[in-house]
């Protein structure tokens, strides 16, 4: 097994092996794979380990993405696990953003910007080819500009050889046609424009649904028989394998060797169930694991069905589960230690009600020992938005900085999420927007009607699309929080398409050049509304110059004006971190404390 190892001595982290005969021991011989911080030095530049794509089944052959300064634009470079070096001669591709994947040990099929200005308008590659090692390039598939990308996807038999290759051609955000690539032209699968590519086993190509089709439901999970789909796309037709139900949602799909493992989420807490295709049919069974935790789906094996989970909750430590799919048994092999004290704490869900009467759930973990009095100071993040559900996670930076001097922590589960499948989603698209604000709005109220807080007490986070969610609370809500951390943020909405990768989110906000489209998202939009004389809440607002998926200007333009309309606001930007803002761990370790000290400042006497 491998892992990325991060200290206060290796900053960029050590690629690291050990078997997982010791691992699964607890007793495991690391040895070092590639070092980063190493390299950077050697060849300076910031360097940051983006993954690596290794070629079964022996694995040996990989290939290292590299970001400098920790945006989402990589160098690919080939690197031999076994000589634990980069290939001399071997592939390379220089920086950009990119995707590229193993066809054989000679080939890869790349989606990338091969001549200047080839990409769509959202940044991202639309021309696929093969490239082979003597560097011959064959164009497979070539999308349109106004598409948002194009990536490859390769089947591969049990002996690693590959059995199809397809194109995914990204037309909006959420909508995709998947292609059968040949020798022939191109033909489309048959499946609705709103479905996403989950896994190959058993011979099953494997999708989910996040629209209905034909007798098939929105949210389903559903298998198509490659042999199949090779001998005429057009016919083939889609088996049903699980449709969730109203309070379920698929999280995470991957493949053992002989199993088919899904991550669900029930009333937003996590379970695995493993599925076995045989005689035609699908049957499932499901692992034995925690309950009341989020679970997560973190490697599963090509060669037999083993497979790792990470098992975590608010108060309880994240932990490594090793797990067979076949035998269905799981067990622990190793678990951070405590970071804080867990046992002053406690865990509740409640649900709020919104301005349309959806009834929305949300996570507090409060001090056991507080009164109920509205005093406890809060800290709630939300989210809302691209179908990312928010589970409950384990957190030591809140733990030692908040909970453990007394502070809440309060988690909404909005609308814009996945917490309940594609439709808790696409309930708040687009003109819908508004409602995602609403749900937020109404968990900080019912929040005060428990008189857990108060809007004395209360301060609101949020990273990304979490930006637009916390600058239009501030600026709808003025007096409902009294702390605002906007992180790496979206905010002028109505402009948000012409900067880098902006584009490629239409789908989720809408067009602003689009009349109609324009009129309902500057009724939000937070850049657009602040409003002379308003008392609003002193924000701290944070990018980094190296965020190259949302744009720094969004930040620092909304800091320029509450600072010219005489507002209090703080604002922070380092020079490097990309969209995460945790490229680095030292770094991020005194990001979370400018977080937390601002907090403690606003909502602790």
């Amino acid at each position: 097994m491998d892992n990325l190892w991060q200290d206060d001595a290796n900053p960029h982290g050590l690629w690291r092996h050990a078997s997982l005969e010791t691992y699964a021991a607890g007793a495991a011989a690391w040895t070092t794979v590639l070092d980063l911080d190493a390299l950077a030095k050697a060849e300076d530049r910031n360097w940051f380990f983006h993954g690596a794509s290794c070629l079964k089944p022996a694995e040996t052959q990989c290939l290292v993405e590299l970001s400098d300064g920790g945006g989402d634009a990589v160098e690919i470079r080939e690197f031999d696990t076994l000589a634990k070096t980069f290939v001399a001669g071997g592939f390379s591709l220089a920086q950009g953003k990119q995707s590229a994947v193993w066809l054989d040990p000679d080939t890869l099929l790349v989606a990338r910007e091969w001549t200047p200005g080839e990409v769509t308008e959202s940044g991202y590659a639309y021309v696929l080819k093969s490239l082979a090692r003597d560097g011959t390039t064959v164009e497979l598939y070539r999308g349109e500009r106004t598409d948002v990308s194009v990536f490859p996807i390769v089947l591969r038999g049990e002996d690693g050889a590959p059995l199809a290759v397809i194109a995914r051609r990204g037309i909006t955000f959420y909508e995709s046609d998947f292609l059968l690539l040949s020798e022939g032209a191109p033909a489309r699968l048959p499946l609705p424009k709103k479905a996403n590519f989950e896994a190959f086993v058993s011979g099953q190509v494997v999708f989910s649904l996040q629209e209905a089709h034909g007798d098939l439901p929105q949210g389903a999970l559903v298998a198509f028989d490659l042999e199949a789909l090779k001998a005429d796309p057009a016919t083939a037709k889609a088996q049903l394998i699980f449709a969730p139900g109203p309070r379920q949602a698929i999280q995470q799909v991957g493949a053992t060797k002989d199993r088919l493992v899904t991550a669900l989420l029930e009333n937003v807490k996590g379970a695995v169930e493993v599925w076995t295709f045989k005689d035609r049919a699908w049957t499932s069974a499901r692992l034995p694991l925690p309950g009341d935790a989020n679970i997560t789906l973190t490697d599963l094996a090509g060669a037999d069905d083993t497979l790792f989970l990470k098992v975590e909750g608010f108060l309880t430590p994240t932990s490594l589960w090793l797990a067979d799919a076949a035998s269905l048994t799981a067990r622990q092999v190793a678990a951070l230690p405590d970071r804080f004290d867990a046992s002053t704490h406690l865990v509740e869900q409640h649900w709020a009600t919104s301005s349309d009467g959806t009834q929305i759930p949300y996570f507090v973990v409060r001090p056991k020992a507080a009164a109920l009095d509205g005093q406890i100071p809060t800290l709630m993040l939300g989210y809302g938005g691209f179908e990312i559900a928010m589970p409950p996670r384990y957190m030591p930076e809140a733990g030692q900085l908040w909970l453990a001097r007394g502070g809440a922590f309060v988690l909404a589960n909005i609308r814009g999420g996945g917490e309940f499948g594609p439709a808790w989603h696409q309930a708040v698209l687009r003109e819908n927007r508004q409602l995602a604000f609403d749900d937020f709005a109404a968990v900080a109220r019912d929040l005060a009607a428990r008189q857990i807080t108060s809007p004395r007490r209360l301060g609101i986070y949020g990273r990304s699309n979490g930006g637009v969610l916390t600058s239009v609370a501030m600026t709808q809500h003025p007096d409902l929080w009294n702390a605002v951390v906007i992180e790496s943020p979206l905010i002028d909405m109505l402009r948000y398409h012409r900067l880098p990768a902006g584009a490629s989110w239409i789908g989720e906000y809408g067009d602003p050049e689009v009349p109609e489209d324009f009129a309902f998202i500057a009724r939000y939009s937070a850049y657009q509304n602040l409003q002379p004389g308003t008392a609003y809440p002193e924000a701290y607002i944070t990018t980094n110059t190296r965020d190259d998926r949302v744009h720094p200007g969004h930040a620092r333009k909304f800091a320029a004006a509450l600072e010219a309309l005489g507002a209090p606001v703080l604002y922070y930007e380092p020079s490097f971190g990309g969209h995460a803002n945790d490229a680095d761990p030292q770094l991020n370790a005194a990001r979370w404390a400018r977080h937390y000290v601002y907090l403690m400042q606003r909502l602790m006497d």
